[in-house]
């Protein structure tokens, strides 16, 4: 195998990658887009099987607009949704007073000693 061979197989190699990254893409988007209908995205579909060059440039070509518009906003909802997650995972993130009142309450019913009750309201106070 000369370099000349290995350099045509890692050309080709990366062109098939690059393919396939592409057409990927284009199938996530095409199900994104709510605007066209089925059978437009099984044409699509079928284009991108039987003609996968040609079929993505004029893709890439007719919705590129719409394809980043999407891309922003898929992955703004992603964020969104991490976002809420980590508040929801992080908890409440309760006030000092929130802390007392609910320490004090355990308190009233014994839950707690005083010592305890005392360790908890200096914590508290020592968060704010």
């Amino acid at each position: 195998m000369s370099f000349w061979d290995f350099l045509y197989y890692t050309l080709v190699v990366f062109a098939f990658v690059v393919l396939l990254m592409v057409i990927f893409s284009i199938i996530g988007d095409i199900f994104r887009n709510h605007e066209m209908n089925g059978f437009v995205k099984a044409l699509w579909i079928i284009f991108l099987v039987l003609a996968p060059w040609l079929t993505a440039l004029i893709y890439l070509i007719v919705h590129h607009k719409g394809m980043a518009e999407r891309s922003q906003k898929a992955a703004q909802q992603q964020m969104d949704a991490q976002a809420a997650y980590i508040k929801q995972a992080a908890g409440t993130g309760a006030t000092p007073a929130d802390q007392i009142a609910s320490a004090k309450k355990l308190l009233d019913e014994g839950s707690i000693s005083q010592a305890e009750f005392d360790q908890l309201k200096a914590k508290a106070l020592a968060s704010s």
